[in-house]
């Protein structure tokens, strides 16, 4: 498998497993008028709108803000993905493919609804984590990879050049 395939294949599956749950979650079941729904002692499904970017900032609540956070989201998804078509390394195409997978996850949300839907909520104690989702985990973890990928110096191979003797390609 080709880098690039699996950082497309890591983009679809962040997109369809975030959309899958938050519909699931919004109209499958019962969240909005019972939660909180407790995971764990540290952990609960809630219903949260987030008109805004990352922990709430910059909230937008008339239209042009919505449409321009949309825009932006989308903007970075190709951008994004002409960057994981241009990479070699395995592990930067997947990160990158979590990050556009979820900023498109997000986007849809921002577009159908004019916010997105956030719903697992972690906290411990008086500590209190913000309300994230799928598509917000799956950036976290994309960064993550980027991070990793730039540490490793085999992470980024150039890609590969042709030979002058006979033209086969050289590691």
């Amino acid at each position: 498998m080709t880098p690039f395939r699996a950082g497309l294949i890591a983009a679809l599956a962040t997109l369809a497993l975030d959309q899958a749950s938050k519909l699931w979650l919004y109209f499958g079941t019962d969240l909005v008028m019972t939660q909180p729904w407790r995971l764990a002692p540290f952990a609960d499904f809630v219903v949260v709108w987030n008109r805004g970017v990352s922990y709430g900032l910059f909230q937008q609540e008339g239209g042009l803000g919505r449409w321009l956070l949309v825009g932006v989201s989308l903007a970075a998804a190709v951008g994004l993905s002409v960057w994981m078509y241009r990479a070699g390394s395995r592990l930067l195409t997947v990160a990158l493919g979590l990050i556009v997978g979820g900023a498109l996850g997000n986007a849809i949300d921002r577009a159908a609804y004019g916010a997105v839907f956030d719903f697992v909520h972690l906290h411990a104690g008086t500590w209190s984590w913000y309300v994230f989702n799928v598509a917000d985990a799956a950036i976290v973890a994309g960064v993550v990879g980027l991070i990793l990928d730039s540490l490793r110096p085999a992470g980024r191979r150039a890609p590969t050049d042709v030979a002058e003797d006979g033209g086969r390609p050289q590691p």
